[in-house]
């Protein structure tokens, strides 16, 4: 099903479930936080946390206006651009897409790219020309006191989207090369 060609509309709609997910999640998140500081605990660094399983995982308010580990930052324009250029491609690429594991890979980058592009372009920050990306999970490592960067919905769909891509190319290229040595050892005729 999400594999044929014929039906890119499917995959563009799974593409839309997810974007609607991620966006709704944030602004739920943000707004139950922002209207219930008082749920909030500060953790060892001052920041304000609502833990959601013990001290490891809990929900942070986070505004970056870069990329992954706020790169970029200061680059905002060629970020957005960046970024429209990158959905542009992702769509044309999942419309072509024949085989499945891409189709997940590209349905999952592709709606976590067009999330975060929706904050850049429609959540505007008062003194910026492009909006910050909204994160709230939160990740910390109390044996090494490190919080790993906060992130959201879109940025975990990009992460899961870029691991099944990267291992279904590993995996995907010896399944299809075996089955073509077989088929040719049958065509050729034996020497003997």
């Amino acid at each position: 099903m999400l594999g044929g060609r014929r039906l890119p509309w499917i995959r563009l709609s799974i593409v839309g479930l997810l974007v609607a997910l991620d966006l709704w999640s944030k602004s739920a998140v943000f707004a139950w936080i922002e209207g219930s500081p008082e749920l909030l605990t500060l953790d060892a660094h001052r920041h304000p946390r609502y833990p959601v399983a013990g001290e490891w995982l809990t929900v942070m308010l986070s505004e970056n206006r870069g990329a992954a580990w706020g790169a970029l930052s200061d680059y905002p324009r060629l970020l957005v651009i960046g970024r429209v250029v990158a959905v542009s491609i992702l769509g044309w690429m999942l419309v072509r897409a024949d085989k499945k594991p891409l189709v997940w890979a590209l349905v999952l980058v592709l709606a976590g790219a067009l999330g975060n592009l929706y904050d850049n372009l429609f959540q505007p920050s008062e003194g910026h020309a492009f909006g910050a990306v909204r994160d709230f999970i939160d990740v910390y490592f109390t044996a090494w006191d490190y919080h790993f960067p906060t992130f959201n919905v879109a940025d975990s769909c990009i992460t899961c989207g870029a691991v099944l891509l990267l291992t279904s190319g590993f995996f995907g290229s010896q399944a299809e090369e075996e089955p073509e040595s077989g088929a040719e050892s049958e065509r050729e005729p034996s020497a003997a």
